[in-house]
């Protein structure tokens, strides 16, 4: 029997599965290939993850995504880790694939790719980091057949 390395679920938020067509098995496919775990993407309001990022950052303000880490061990190295949450605002990434002149569905991809990366430790905002995360998010774009990431188009 083969093992899931990534297993990722989509939901609304609230548990519920959520409609993100192909998200999962994307991510799972262009994810760096030492990547396991278990990951949830909840795909949730402005509203709702703007409330996110004034609880836990302090910042009144709507973003696209954030993540947050499990921080739990294996319960034994037969148990999948918890690596976290992925927490995007489907209203912020659907204006962002307008602006970008890509499809909805792209814009996902570009930020659960963007997630994943932070959940597993990279993280650009941090002057150690030295381009790694953006070079490694291009190349699994790349791979996964997306033309810009979020670092780019942060930086122009």
């Amino acid at each position: 029997m083969r093992r899931v390395r990534l297993s990722i679920a989509v939901t609304d938020g609230r548990g519920r599965p959520a409609p993100a067509p192909g998200l999962a098995a994307w991510l799972r496919r262009v994810a760096p290939p030492a990547v396991a775990g278990e990951v949830t993407i909840a795909l949730v309001s402005d509203a709702r993850i703007r409330a996110f990022n004034e609880y836990f950052r302090r910042k009144d303000a709507v973003t696209d995504v954030l993540i947050f880490p499990s921080g739990e061990p294996r319960a034994s190295n037969l148990e999948p880790r918890e690596l976290g949450d992925i927490v995007i605002s489907t209203q912020t990434a659907r204006r962002q694939a307008r602006e970008a002149g890509h499809s909805y569905a792209a814009e996902l991809k570009v930020l659960a790719l963007h997630g994943l990366l932070h959940l597993i430790g990279y993280d650009h905002h941090h002057p150690g980091d030295r381009g790694r995360m953006a070079r490694l998010e291009r190349r699994l774009r790349t791979r996964g057949g997306l033309r810009a990431g979020l670092i780019e188009r942060a930086q122009t």
